[in-house]
């Protein structure tokens, strides 16, 4: 069974659950922060927007220069940041069905500033910096919402203001 076979079903699963907290970003509060050294809440959102579009990038090359690789300009509504999310991930699913198992094996390496950060397989960078990155910064941004009082949707299970 191919590797993308696996990962895929997990892909679209989270993509929904991604999408429903994106969905919950409040227009009149994209400036927000929780806290001075924290993104704003457009930054954030934006940020992961556009992580599978950061990941096709990666996947393309053999290193990555994340020094050299500029910021995506930020979308002035929420609404954008959905539609930019869709479209980001839309492509990344489109480029990585031409990929087979042995390109996914291939070496990647991450570097800043000429300085090494990881050299990993691709089928990696998919695991670790498309999937669990996502998670990490929309469990972020699920706080953000809290913080807003905005009612957090089901990520896996019930929250509290499904509950009731």
């Amino acid at each position: 069974m191919p590797i993308l076979d696996f990962l895929l079903p997990e892909i679209d699963h989270e993509a929904r659950t991604t999408a429903r907290v994106l969905e919950r970003v409040p227009d009149d509060r994209l400036d927000w922060t929780p806290h001075p050294k924290s993104m704003p809440l457009r930054k954030l959102a934006w940020h992961i927007a556009k992580i599978p579009t950061r990941v096709m990038q990666m996947l393309q090359e053999a290193t990555f220069d994340m020094a050299k690789a500029g910021p995506f300009p930020p979308p002035e509504n929420a609404g954008s940041i959905v539609a930019g999310y869709h479209e980001s991930l839309a492509e990344l699913r489109a480029y990585l069905v031409t990929l087979d198992d042995a390109a996914l094996k291939e070496p990647f390496t991450l570097v800043r500033d000429g300085q090494t950060i990881m050299t990993i397989p691709k089928v990696a960078v998919i695991r670790n910096i498309l999937m669990n990155h996502t998670y990490h910064h929309r469990g972020q941004l699920s706080v953000y919402l809290r913080l807003l009082d905005v009612p957090v949707p089901s990520i896996y299970g019930p929250t509290a203001d499904e509950r009731g």
